[in-house]
Formats: C-alpha cells, sequence, structure tokens
C-alpha cells in the first residue's frame, strides 16, 4: 500500500495506557475478534454500553475476507460510532496471529494500533529475531507489539498445533529483554477453537496452570500478559446449535472462574473469538429453523447480533471485570 495511515487519524488508541490501567487495576482488557459488520457492531454496542476499554482484533484469515481497505474503515467507524453512543472507550485495532514480518508491516501501514507477530512455532532464537524485528518496525509508528512464548494447541485460522508446549517461565525475561515487545502471549492450558479439552464422561476440564503464570509474573513482574484460546465455549450455544441441525459434539472450553482469576492477576488481555462465533451460529440456526420463510439476512444476523451485544456485556462484567473501566 502506498500511503501509510496512522492509527491515530482513525481514532484508534494503541495499548500501553490500557494495559497499564488494567494492570493496576486487577482487570483483563477484552480483545473480540471479528470478520463481519455485524460482529463488530455488537462489540462496540456492546463495550460502549458497559463503558469498557476493547481490542477488536482480527486474524490473518479474518482481513483477506474484509479486505483491508474495507477492514481500516469499518475500524474508523467503529470509533465514531462508540463517540456517538457518547462513549470515550478507547478502542484498539489488533493483528491476532501475525506470521510475518510483511504482514504486521502491512498492518502498521494500514492504520492497525497494535500487531502480534507469533514466532512460537520457530526455535527459540528464530523467534527473537522475528519478533524483535517486528518491534524495531511498529515502534517507529507507536504501535504496540505483543509477541509468544509457548505453543497453543488447537485450531484458528492458519495457526496450526497439535500438542500445546507450555511456556517456559525461565525464557521470558530474556525474550522480553532481548524483542523489546510490549506485551507478550503465554501458554498455560488454554486453546484455540471450540474443542479445547477433550473429555471422556464425568471428566473435569484439567484446571490452568496458575503455577506458570504465577512463575511468569515473578520474573517479568509489571509485565502486561496475554491468554490466548480463552473462550469458555458456552454449553447454551453448543446445544442450540446441535438442536437445530448442528454438529458440535463435544465441545469444551475454559470455565469463566479460572478466566477471572487470571484476569485478576498478571493478565491483562483475554482472547475470545470461538463464543462469539458460537453466539453468532446459534441464533442464525435458531432463527432459520424457526422462520423457514425467512430469507432476510438482518432478521437472522439481527438475532445474532442481539445474542452477541448480550455475550460481551456478560464477559466484560463478570468475566473480565472490564466493565465501568472505560
Amino acid at each position: 500500500m502506498a500511503d501509510t495511515v496512522s492509527y491515530q487519524e482513525l481514532g484508534l488508541s494503541n495499548t500501553r495506557d490500557m494495559f497499564a490501567k488494567a494492570m493496576s487495576g486487577g482487570y483483563a482488557i477484552p480483545a473480540y475478534n471479528f470478520n463481519n459488520l455485524e460482529q463488530l457492531q455488537a462489540i462496540v454496542t456492546a463495550c460502549a454500553e458497559t463503558s469498557s476499554p476493547v481490542i477488536i482484533q482480527v486474524s490473518k484469515g479474518a482481513r483477506n475476507y474484509a479486505n483491508q481497505t474495507m477492514l481500516r474503515y469499518m475500524a474508523m467507524g467503529a470509533v465514531q460510532m462508540a463517540r456517538e453512543m457518547g462513549s470515550q472507550i478507547p478502542i484498539a485495532l489488533h493483528l491476532d496471529h501475525g506470521d510475518t514480518f510483511e504482514l504486521c508491516k502491512s498492518c502498521v501501514e494500514s492504520g492497525f494500533s497494535s500487531v502480534m507477530i507469533d514466532g512460537s512455532h520457530l526455535p527459540y532464537d528464530e523467534n527473537i529475531a522475528l519478533t524483535r524485528r517486528v518491534v524495531e518496525y511498529a515502534h517507529q509508528f507507536d504501535v504496540c507489539v505483543e509477541g509468544e512464548l509457548g505453543v497453543l494447541a488447537g485450531i484458528e485460522d492458519e495457526v496450526e498445533a497439535e500438542h500445546s508446549t507450555y511456556t517456559k517461565p525461565e525464557e521470558v525475561e530474556d525474550f522480553v529483554a532481548r524483542t523489546g515487545v510490549d506485551s507478550l502471549a503465554i501458554s498455560i492450558g488454554t486453546s484455540h477453537g471450540a474443542y479445547k479439552f477433550k473429555l471422556k464422561e464425568g471428566e473435569e476440564v484439567p484446571p490452568l496452570r496458575f503455577d506458570i503464570l504465577e512463575e511468569c509474573e515473578k520474573r517479568i513482574p509489571g509485565f502486561p500478559i496475554v491468554l490466548h484460546g480463552a473462550s469458555s465455549v458456552v454449553q447454551e450455544y453448543v446445544q442450540l446449535i446441535n438442536r437445530y441441525g448442528g454438529k458440535m459434539d463435544g465441545a469444551v472450553g475454559v470455565p469463566e472462574e479460572q478466566l477471572r482469576k487470571a484476569a485478576a492477576s498478571a493478565v491483562c488481555k483475554i482472547n475470545i473469538d470461538s463464543d462469539g462465533r458460537l453466539a453468532v451460529t446459534a441464533k442464525v440456526r435458531e432463527h432459520l429453523a424457526n422462520n423457514p420463510a425467512e430469507f432476510d439476512p438482518r432478521k437472522y444476523l439481527g438475532d445474532a447480533r442481539n445474542e452477541l451485544i448480550r455475550l460481551i456485556k456478560h464477559k466484560n462484567e463478570t468475566v473480565l471485570g472490564s466493565a465501568g473501566k472505560g
């Protein structure tokens, strides 16, 4: 892209102040993924109405789906929409799981206020080198950078890993010092997608590795830590999807009380994608099953949008603790 657009021109905020306030206030900033207009409207509406700061984020796949130019104006429109609702909440636009320097550079140039470079699949020193390169570029434009140490299991767009590899606490100080990142995604047992854990009958979801989180916190005190793959996979939506023709057997996520505990500690950004997808899909299926003659997308997507607003308000108020912090 020939023209470089600054995120400030779009009315966006970077995450530096957001994270500092979340760290001192004992809550986490919600980072909601979106792919379309209805999801974005729901995120902005719910966060403005609960007065919660928010990170709206897109994966590489979502950016391709939405078109990068369209996306820039959608982000600008999101900020404007919040302001017209009388809300001054800070809104950041973040690239989730950028996998190359070129992708991160392109996002910085098209108005993103924050980017993630995920080199977690690379050997340690290569991860550092790639992350450092993105940091050096992004910081020229006051854009924040998130790195990742440890690999999450599960599938999210292009991010695929068979096995989770927990973050090694002994690496975090060195990684943060050598890369200059602004925040760090760690692996403590969350995973991507709607099938986070394979459970046998009667089995409980294994608890997150709070021991690893605490050890990381000790080694990099006051440094912003991020949790990926932190959807709770709301069972009400899974059941609705299955009731109305879907097939999602055994989809389970991270219990909300564990996320609340994480949000009260050094975790100051929690990523939520699958729950939003499930809410939308459940309501679309329900609407179409109950109204077989319906062919107006505004009707079934309107239902989906209302449900997503309800879900996000709940997350902000009871899971992340971010309501009223905007």
